[in-house]
């Protein structure tokens, strides 16, 4: 399994508004992000880091639902 890229949070955050989600509030370090599904609406907070841990963006790509490999390394 390839590695997950060391990413921003506004890299995250660039990555995940090409999959349909919206930027609806900041609060201090924190970008939170929503997508409304048919029955659900996904919220996720992003830290706005230079660099996220591993840990927290495996959690942020859990949350979202969308493929690891949208944020592994080629």
């Amino acid at each position: 399994m390839p590695k997950l890229k060391i990413l921003s949070g506004k890299d995250v955050c660039k990555i995940l508004f090409q999959y349909g989600f919206i930027k609806v509030r900041q609060k201090g370090s924190h970008i939170f992000l929503q997508k409304k599904e048919l029955d659900t609406t996904i919220t996720i907070p992003i830290p706005d880091h230079d660099e996220l841990k591993i840990g927290t963006l495996a959690g942020i790509i859990k949350q979202s639902g969308l493929s690891r490999s949208i944020f592994e390394t080629d």
